[in-house]
């Protein structure tokens, strides 16, 4: 598996994802997806990151500045025929190794908190994510779940 930055241009990228947003769409209501579309993703404070095995996409995941000391994992998501594979586990590595490298201090998320979501938790709390109050701009919401950990 390779993983590298990813400029969102591909229509294998657009496709994950929007299957990323329509997850989010059939498992929680509007008002509760925090998940972000290509263009939002595209912002200076977010670096994309993309995995494949050769010309075939596996998965995803972001890492957006909070400020210089905490950033947010966003847009996790394992390609439907990759799943079970080890490749959320691989990325989740990745991004927390980048966190390190540039000086963040926490590593925070936000997931849904349905049973849809439990796999993601289970793998977040096995990488040393505890659960949390709401950081960032997240309000209290019963459909979110927060997590974080020290770097």
């Amino acid at each position: 598996m390779k993983i590298k930055v990813d400029d969102l241009s591909g229509p294998e990228v657009a496709e994950l994802l929007s299957e990323h947003l329509r997850g989010m769409a059939r498992h929680s209501p509007p008002e509760s997806i925090h998940a972000l579309d290509l263009e939002a993703l595209r912002r200076p404070e977010i670096t994309f990151w993309s995995a494949w095995d050769g010309a075939e996409l596996m998965g995803c995941g972001a890492l957006k500045a909070l400020d210089t000391r905490h950033a947010e994992i966003k847009s996790m998501r394992t390609a439907s025929a990759h799943l079970r594979k080890g490749v959320a586990r691989r990325l989740l590595h990745h991004i927390l190794g980048q966190a390190r490298s540039r000086g963040y201090r926490r590593l925070s998320l936000e997931t849904g908190s349905m049973a849809a979501f439990e796999p993601a938790r289970r793998l977040y709390a096995s990488f040393g994510f505890e659960y949390c109050e709401p950081f960032a701009d997240y309000r209290e919401d019963p459909n979110s779940v927060f997590m974080t950990r020290k770097l």
